[in-house]
């Protein structure tokens, strides 16, 4: 079995579209990490991609922002801003499929988290120590899954130790009997690794055995994302760096 695995694409509906494009019909499953809306302009269109083609969606902090489950006050200004713009031009149904995520979940031996495991809606996973916190936290899922940082990530056991940081496109990470390993897919609307392309990974099982992940991008119209988010009456510096990366 191949799964698709996407998360933070935050309303942009141009990156999330180049992605499935690419991939096409050659996965068996899509799964989301949250933060389907939030900073783009198109959170409607990114909601129904999702409804059609994810098996299994979480619910990221700019998702339960937009739905009032979380203080939008903890958020900066400008993001606050988007949360309640979202709010406002989000569809009944789409609001109705978002309301019935949650922030974590298991499939098989892959523990799913939007922000890490010990807290799966705000707390932030970027290198070795807090990769071996959150295996910890999980300690009986061969596999965990994060978002929210925006950037790709693998870090991996090697023997008493975790070790890893950033991915780039191409990498490759093999599974064995003895290994256990964190990973970020990146962020497919607005990736902050200083690569424009919308980030993903695809996850290969044997008989629903995690044995090998890759980390890819895919190019999109970033400046048609940008405009969008300008015209939407927007923060522009939301579309700005998305021409970036950053």
């Amino acid at each position: 079995m191949r799964v698709l695995v996407v998360s933070d694409i935050h309303g942009n509906v141009h990156a999330l579209q180049a992605v499935l494009e690419a991939e096409g019909d050659r996965y068996d499953e899509l799964w989301c990490l949250g933060d389907t809306v939030g900073y783009g302009a198109r959170p409607n269109e990114c909601v129904d991609l999702m409804r059609e083609h994810a098996t299994v969606a979480l619910a990221g902090n700019h998702d339960l922002a937009v739905l009032n489950r979380v203080n939008v006050e903890r958020f900066g200004a400008d993001a606050g801003r988007a949360a309640r713009w979202t709010r406002e031009v989000l569809g009944i149904e789409q609001q109705l499929w978002l309301s019935n995520l949650e922030p974590d979940a298991f499939v098989g031996s892959v523990a799913l988290a939007h922000a890490s495991p010990r807290d799966p809606i705000w707390e932030y996973v970027v290198d070795g120590p807090g990769a071996a916190i959150a295996l910890a936290h999980a300690h009986e899922a061969k596999v965990v899954m994060v978002g929210h940082t925006h950037v790709p990530m693998s870090a991996r056991t090697i023997g008493d130790r975790v070790t890893g940081g950033h991915a780039p496109p191409g990498r490759e990470e093999l599974i064995g009997e003895d290994v256990r390993i964190l990973v970020n897919p990146g962020s497919v609307g607005q990736p902050r690794d200083g690569d424009s392309r919308a980030s993903y990974l695809v996850l290969d099982c044997d008989e629903g055995v995690p044995v090998r992940i890759e980390f890819r991008r895919a190019e999109y119209d970033a400046q048609a994302a940008a405009k969008e988010i300008a015209e939407a009456g927007l923060p522009p510096q939301f579309g700005d760096r998305l021409l970036f990366g950053m």
